[in-house]
């Protein structure tokens, strides 16, 4: 949630930041600012609403000047979207002002402080507080402060002290022009490493235009940055570890290229990242899959009795499709939790089981806290995650990265069907240290090997989607069923489409629907009804003409050359023949495509849709 930016350097800094704010808007668009310091003097221009419909306009009315600044795109917390809740917020003073995103838990005792020593506050956010907290500490140091640090960074480091909460932060002060503070505890912040320029970001899609070497910075650390050098500390030991890191892709992945929004291009993208995902983990001769990162040994593995899986939102149903696989190919227990219930309930855990969270960011909240309190408890945690360098990927004990490349729309597409490619390797991984037959892995992975053409067959319905699309984009509820290991594509379909269409959607078994929400069953209530062939097939039918004789409009997904379903259904769609277990890879597809241009239609913001932030890094 939230986006920063920082520079420091040579070049202008206003449209620099502005730039690493357009490429940062899917963390928040209610508002947008900047700050920019030119010699000691601070100047700062902040508008309600997206950047293109409010601080550009705002710029380039008012330019700023300066090759110093930092820039913020929000997603309210405490306040609602407004010019005055909009950051960069400033001290009492106005020459310190102060970027963030988290949650300063104490604030109200903090400000209840503040009002009673006269200070006067512009704003209902938590962010004021804290730029007016170090404005206090910083006038403070005036006198009696360490000469070998900057005024600036002791006045955060002694504001931080004070703070309870989460906080990703960056501070520029006009009376040190030279430099800005940036810290970490619970939100993500990296520096990126320029040639006489640095920069401060919220993730790395912000400065891989500028630099592909930065550093992660963790939970604590402090960073001085200037435009020639830069310093890390830790609030709770003054030595922190660097490591300077290499951003995987370039510029040119976080771009939209020619398509009109990047939730479409991300669809589109998924025969590569699928790819990517299988590319040296397929090993044909042992009917297994590789891996180089689990850092558990085989026998490890073996000693494994039971698997937590810990997830949020569409991770969370990847889990779910990771469940029936694991199960069905290592026969091992699996419950999967969503991670923010996890962290504050008491399940019992034996000392054989194995957590895995799963993450596209690295940096989900309540992942992160469901993954701490796992290795608290003296439990392996793996990690399925999409950023290398994130705050999950380095705090777990091993784990799988998907190499999907940044996901720029918020609804999450290709990460979730790189995460279910990874959960079918891990599943068939443990099944043959277990039981599973050389000759139903090698089904499996030949299944898997061709499912990126496939794919690629299904993206060439688009035209046909999109004029099913068109049939229905007026309804307001649908209904999507699945068994088994289709009942998480039911609800991730579901997901997609309430997501950014904000039409009400469920997902349910398929079986469940007459046990209760075959009461909401109308003719403008449509139902889609994933049917593959297989297990489980002739019973979804009867479930499909339960729905068909309520007389709702039925949208049937089956395999191809499926000539039973056209009789039944108002409309077929049909996906290529797939092993059982990898259908899920192909079904989410036309659930992807459908939502997509059911939302187009409606006139919503796809890429931006209404209270929704891509990275959740607060609770």
């Amino acid at each position: 949630m939230c986006g920063i930016v920082g520079y420091v350097g040579k070049q202008p800094a206003a449209p620099l930041l502005l730039a690493g704010l357009r490429r940062l808007e899917y963390r928040g668009y209610d508002s947008a600012g900047i700050a920019t310091l030119e010699h000691d003097r601070l100047d700062l221009r902040k508008r309600q609403g997206k950047i293109d419909e409010g601080l550009h306009p705002l710029l380039t009315q008012a330019p700023l000047t300066g090759s110093l600044g930092i820039g913020h795109t929000r997603w309210a917390t405490h306040g609602p979207p407004s010019d005055a809740n909009a950051h960069p917020h400033t001290d009492a003073s106005g020459r310190i002002a102060v970027v963030h995103n988290g949650v300063i838990e104490n604030h109200d005792r903090l400000r209840q402080r503040l009002l009673e020593a006269r200070h006067r506050f512009l704003s209902a956010t938590d962010t004021e507080v804290l730029a007016h907290l170090i404005g206090v500490h910083y006038a403070q140091l005036a006198t009696g402060r360490d000469p070998a640090r900057s005024r600036l960074t002791q006045a955060v480091e002694r504001a931080l002290r004070e703070v309870i909460g989460t906080y990703g932060l960056a501070v520029i002060s006009a009376d040190e022009p030279g430099l800005i503070v940036g810290a970490r505890r619970g939100s993500p912040l990296i520096l990126g490493l320029g040639q006489g320029e640095n920069l401060l970001a919220s993730d790395a899609t912000a400065v891989v235009a500028h630099t592909r070497q930065v550093v992660y910075l963790n939970d604590y650390d402090l960073a001085t940055v200037t435009a020639d050098n830069f310093q890390v500390t830790s609030l709770g030991t003054q030595t922190a570890r660097v490591q300077i890191s290499e951003i995987e892709f370039g510029a040119e992945a976080a771009e939209r290229g020619a398509f009109p929004h990047y939730m479409l291009k991300e669809i589109f993208e998924q025969p590569a990242t699928i790819e990517n995902a299988l590319r040296g983990r397929i090993d044909l001769e042992e009917a297994t899959a590789r891996f180089g990162g689990l850092n558990l040994s085989a026998a490890d593995l073996r000693a494994v009795d039971r698997i937590v899986i810990a997830a949020c939102g569409t991770s969370w149903h990847a889990g779910l499709v990771g469940e029936h696989l694991i199960e069905a190919f290592a026969h091992l227990p699996v419950e999967v939790e969503y991670a923010s219930e996890f962290r504050y309930r008491n399940p019992p855990l034996d000392k054989h089981t194995l957590v895995l969270v799963i993450t596209q960011s690295g940096e989900t909240a309540d992942t992160l806290a469901a993954l701490r309190e796992a290795k608290r408890r003296g439990h392996p945690v793996l990690a399925l995650c999409n950023v290398v360098g994130s705050t999950i990927a380095r705090e777990a004990d091993g784990g799988i990265y998907l190499h999907a490349g940044p996901e720029i729309g918020v609804a999450s597409t290709k990460a979730f069907t790189s995460q279910v490619t990874v959960l079918t390797l891990f599943a068939l991984f443990l099944g043959r240290l277990r039981t599973l037959s050389p000759s139903r892995g090698l089904a499996v992975l030949r299944a898997l090997e061709q499912v990126p053409d496939q794919v690629r067959q299904l993206l060439a319905q688009n035209d046909a989607l999109r004029d099913l699309a068109a049939r229905y984009a007026d309804r307001r509820d649908f209904y999507f069923l699945g068994r088994q290991i289709n009942f998480p594509v039911a609800l991730e379909g579901a997901l997609k489409l309430k997501e950014i269409s904000y039409v009400h959607a469920e997902g349910y078994p398929a079986a469940e629907m007459k046990h209760g929400p075959i009461a909401l069953m109308t003719p403008e209530s449509p139902c889609v009804i994933l049917a593959p062939h297989g297990f489980l097939y002739e019973k979804t039918l009867s479930n499909l003409e339960e729905v068909r004789a309520r007389q709702a409009p039925v949208i049937a997904l089956t395999t191809e050359g499926d000539t039973a379903l056209a009789a039944k259904a108002t409309e077929v769609l049909y996906v290529p023949r797939t092993d059982e277990f990898t259908f899920p890879l192909l079904g989410i597809l036309p659930l992807q495509l459908l939502a997509y241009h059911i939302a187009v239609l409606r006139g919503c913001d796809v890429d931006k849709p209404r209270n929704l932030a891509k990275s959740v890094t607060v609770e």
